[in-house]
């Protein structure tokens, strides 16, 4: 949901998350003169209605923010997650070897939510993660993976780089197994044409100088471990643990584009989530306290 607001503040803007708000919509108050505006450029964030112009505030703006003044909120960053009660164990998962069409309700959820499903080996392992995210930015032929792979499977087939051939070969057989006739049509056609693409990437500079906290590489599920989040090229999981300080958190999330960060003990079995909604929380306790 996207939210209006005409006389903002900082509370407010927090509350509105909370409640629900994905977005904020703020009018831009300039004292520039009509003539400085035109020489101006235009930011790509910055709608223009009615003469006047908007700016879009996600949840990442408003955490970056809080980020840019956190020594006025100390000493709480320095706190650990753990201590702070904001790991959610209430976390969206689907077995590594399980129909990944199985995940399509926690998929839809985790879109809502602003998060992904996280894939686990059957003792819990967080072996890496399906996001919304990067299956809206995989064209239409990712549906007829969601529909015959696994989920350790479909995490392959939507890392960065595009499929790998031997997974197009067990999609296609599988459809035709099905007698999914039309899917095949043009899944093959697509193909055939080059068709999957991928626009789960941003710049290749962004996705080489941000720090990278990757999940740790064990076992025979490596090769899958996916962190596929929303506009990152890299295919890693980003975890941290129930000691981890609140602004290490924030850094993490930060820096991999992302508004959770998994919560995993030392043998990598998963505990939980925090996501920005968590830490707004944290913040909007305090921001009382300073009231």
């Amino acid at each position: 949901s996207t939210d209006l607001l005409l006389n903002f503040n900082l509370l407010e803007a927090v509350d509105l998350i909370l409640q629900g708000a994905q977005n904020l919509v703020v009018p831009i108050k300039t004292k520039l003169s009509n003539k400085r505006k035109q020489q101006q450029k235009p930011s790509p964030t910055v709608t223009i209605h009615k003469g006047r112009e908007f700016c879009w505030l996600t949840q990442e703006d408003v955490i970056r923010f809080l980020l840019s003044s956190i020594g006025l909120f100390s000493p709480i960053p320095a706190f650990s997650i753990d201590s702070l009660g904001i790991i959610n164990p209430d976390i969206l998962t689907i077995e590594y070897h399980s129909p990944a069409s199985a995940a399509t309700g926690a998929i839809s959820r985790a879109l809502v939510d602003q998060t992904s499903v996280a894939v686990v080996d059957s003792e819990g392992t967080l072996i890496g993660e399906i996001s919304p995210f990067t299956l809206a930015c995989c064209d239409e032929t990712v549906a007829a993976a969601l529909k015959t792979l696994s989920s350790g499977d479909l995490m392959a087939y939507i890392d960065c780089g595009g499929p790998p051939e031997d997974l197009v070969r067990v999609v296609t057989a599988r459809l035709k197994e099905r007698n999914l006739n039309g899917m095949l049509e043009h899944f093959t056609m697509s193909m055939s044409s080059g068709g999957f693409s991928s626009a789960s990437s941003s710049s290749d500079e962004e996705s080489m100088t941000a720090p990278v906290s990757p999940l740790p590489r064990s076992g025979r599920h490596s090769r899958s471990m996916s962190y596929s989040a929303r506009m990152v090229r890299r295919a890693e999981a980003i975890v941290c643990h129930p000691k981890s300080s609140l602004v290490a958190v924030m850094i993490q999330a930060i820096a991999h584009r992302v508004n959770y960060v998994w919560v995993i003990e030392d043998d990598c079995s998963l505990v939980g989530i925090v996501t920005f909604s968590d830490i707004l929380k944290v913040f909007r306790e305090h921001l009382d306290t300073m009231a």
